[in-house]
């Protein structure tokens, strides 16, 4: 549907190629359009005369759209990109390239929408890709995922080079730092296994500051998903101590440790394949002194999180799909204790790719690098020696 969406935006503007001269005030007031329009096709209309406008804009449009795409919804940021592709298009094509320098300007600001940032990048690779690559290898570090990739799979890449010219030393300083930066699965695990293949131990949860060490009790009811905005016991107060009134009967707190090197936290290994059911993890976190950070979860159920008792964030949604930092929440932590709940809620959808009851979380700083607490305790054998599981966080 995405790429849909960017195709026909991309047309529309196609049809509406001009040189006519469009004002400052008429692209804002195109751009204020397209970023109004509803997901149920409110504003459709306007947002389509909107691009219309827009596809007149000469380059000086460029960084107002690309600004447009901060804070926009997912179907606007459609448009706008395609408005961004249509401007550029008629640049090169009249032969004065693109305003690179802005671009650059616009690019570097880390507070910029990331995947807008990516498309600014993509613009200036078009006509200067040394310059480009000269940029890419200094984003390893980026808060932005899309870009930090690209820089991460240039050490990948000369790591593989080292390997193959027996540079093993060279190699493996290479593959640490890959892993150092890496925040995509695929590339975590090319440089887990080359730094194993070499006798290295590799503490994957320590890297990344899953959180392995969880109280949970349930299950309690969630029939007909009802249970996620009902307030059971554990939302009031969390006492490990109390036995409380579940879906079947009385429940309790137990003990659970991830083996999982990705902190996976697997209810079902708790309860079991259990449907239409709701369960509380709790955890405290031991910090080193007051700052901000940011928890990243990863879930493919619905969820609600508490921090200190306050009420973070919630997603009352099932079986979308997970990955590594999927929701990234920010958060002040306490010098000390800090207490994490995190309630997870399981539909009645009996398909095999429901069956998963589980989630994954770490604390880290914007820039993805792990925070670990003071209680941290060495992380489980069967995490640092994983079993293949067959299949991906």
């Amino acid at each position: 549907m995405k790429n849909l969406m960017i195709k026909i935006a991309s047309a529309t503007f196609a049809v509406a190629l001009s040189s006519s001269a469009v004002t400052s005030s008429e692209v804002s007031q195109a751009i204020s359009a397209i970023k109004s329009v509803g997901s149920e096709g409110q504003g459709n209309a306007a947002a389509s005369k909107a691009s219309r406008t827009l596809a007149q804009a000469g380059d000086d449009a460029l960084i107002p759209v690309l600004d447009g795409m901060n804070g926009a919804s997912p179907l606007a940021a459609n448009w706008l990109r395609g408005a961004v592709h249509t401007i550029a298009d008629q640049g090169i094509r009249r032969g004065h390239g693109l305003p690179t320098a802005p671009l650059l300007k616009w690019l570097r600001d880390t507070s910029n929408d990331p995947r807008a940032r990516r498309l600014a990048y993509d613009l200036i690779r078009q006509v200067q890709p040394k310059t480009a690559d000269r940029l890419i290898s200094g984003m390893i570090n980026d808060p932005s995922v899309e870009l930090r990739r690209d820089a991460v799979q240039q050490v990948l890449d000369t790591a593989a080079s080292q390997k193959k010219s027996e540079q093993t030393s060279q190699a493996t300083a290479s593959y640490q730092r890959a892993l150092r930066y890496a925040r995509d699965v695929d590339q975590i695990q090319t440089s887990v296994a080359a730094l194993r293949a070499v006798g290295k131990t590799v503490d994957v949860p320590k890297q990344f500051g899953f959180l392995m060490d969880w109280q949970v009790v349930g299950p309690f009811d969630n029939t007909e998903k009802e249970g996620f905005a009902r307030k059971y016991a554990p939302e009031s107060k969390v006492n490990l101590g109390a036995k409380l009134k579940g879906k079947s009967g009385e429940v309790k707190w137990s003990v659970y440790s991830s083996g999982d090197e990705y902190g996976m936290v697997d209810i079902n290994d708790v309860y079991g394949m259990e449907k239409g059911v709701t369960a509380y993890a709790f955890t405290e976190f031991d910090a080193a002194e007051a700052r901000s950070v940011e928890l990243r979860l990863g879930s493919k159920n619905a969820w609600k999180i508490w921090v200190n008792g306050r009420f973070i964030f919630g997603r009352d949604e099932y079986h979308r799909g997970m990955r590594i930092d999927q929701y990234r929440l920010p958060i002040e932590l306490d010098k000390g204790k800090n207490t994490i709940l995190v309630k997870l809620c399981q539909d009645e959808q009996e398909q095999p790719w429901t069956k998963e009851w589980e989630f994954q979380l770490r604390i880290s700083d914007a820039t993805g690098a792990a925070i670990l607490a003071k209680n941290r305790r060495p992380t489980p054998a069967a995490a640092l020696n994983p079993k293949p599981k067959g299949k991906g966080h």
